[in-house]
């Protein structure tokens, strides 16, 4: 399957996809020009927002809200009064190091990764923000924080540092919130690309972006075994998310700073949001609650 332009944003480094049922649009980022947009399903339009930091992480809050990730922290965005209120800091006193990617869990808590900007081995960790906005750190020694989802009953949490190249699966208790290490539940090969940003399908697959692999493959975290792959025309695909009333559309991110002039041209739909109708529906997301 290949997928098709959605809307041509060029980010330099577009992350973050997710669906908004209450508004029928997708939101994205691109983190470098802390840009967030936002895509609506029904008029075709987009609109988006600068901010002042670099902006890595976008997650659907209550009522009008939005929980933005930013360097040095997390904070709540009103998409009608347009107002930024940060919430908590989070590794202020490491300049170099910024939020990355994300998600909430079932019960409405942030889980949320950090990193070196300079992608120094080990100088992130993997944080667990509760509806008090307590901060527990769960992970240290992280490289680069990214893709997080859940089983669909709820007791594995699904882990990705991108360099180590696998995909861990945790036990999750999601009534405290804490993880155990169980397993590496797929290993992706190095001439496949990196594994990045990831969602879950209704029968419990994951979709991973693969930076430097021109694509979105559907693993089984079960067996470690590779169903498919959705073609990119771009390589460096960050993320991917279900989308639409049915959530049956993959929404995908892309990069392009790290490309040279070269490159540029030969691959000139790099920082595009792609799209494609799938045969297999996704998850509804869950909302922070904070």
């Amino acid at each position: 399957m290949k997928a098709e332009v959605l809307y041509r944003s060029q980010c330099i480094l577009g992350e973050g996809p997710i669906w908004h049922a209450e508004r029928k649009s997708c939101f994205w980022v691109d983190i470098e020009k802390g840009i967030l947009y936002e895509y609506s399903w029904l008029n075709k339009n987009t609109k988006f927002w600068s901010f002042d930091y670099k902006l890595s992480l976008v997650i659907q809050g209550r009522n009008n809200q939005l929980i933005l990730g930013l360097n040095g922290g997390i904070a709540r965005f009103d998409l009608e009064s347009e107002n930024l209120e940060w919430l908590l800091d989070i590794e202020t006193e490491t300049v170099d190091n910024r939020c990355n990617d994300g998600s909430c869990d079932r019960s409405g808590r942030l889980w949320i990764g950090t990193m070196q900007m300079h992608f120094k081995k080990g100088a992130g960790s993997l944080y667990c923000i509760d509806k008090d906005l307590t901060i527990k750190k769960k992970l240290d020694k992280v490289s680069i924080s990214n893709g997080i989802a859940w089983s669909l009953d709820g007791k594995r949490l699904y882990f990705i540092d991108s360099p180590t190249q696998v995909v861990q699966s945790f036990i999750f208790e999601e009534e405290t919130g804490d993880i155990s290490f169980e397993k590496d539940a797929i290993q992706i090969p190095e001439q496949m690309g990196t594994a990045d940003g990831m969602t879950i399908d209704e029968e419990g697959m994951l979709w991973i972006a693969h930076w430097g692999g021109f694509g979105v493959h559907r693993w089984n975290p079960v067996n470690g075994e590779l169903l498919e792959k959705i073609e990119i025309p771009v390589p460096h695909v960050t993320s991917c998310t279900f989308a639409g009333e049915d959530l049956d559309y993959l929404i995908i991110t892309t990069a392009r700073g790290d490309l040279n002039e070269v490159e540029l041209k030969k691959y000139p739909e790099s920082g595009n949001v792609f799209y494609l109708k799938t045969k297999v529906r996704g998850t509804k997301s869950n909302t922070c609650i904070f």
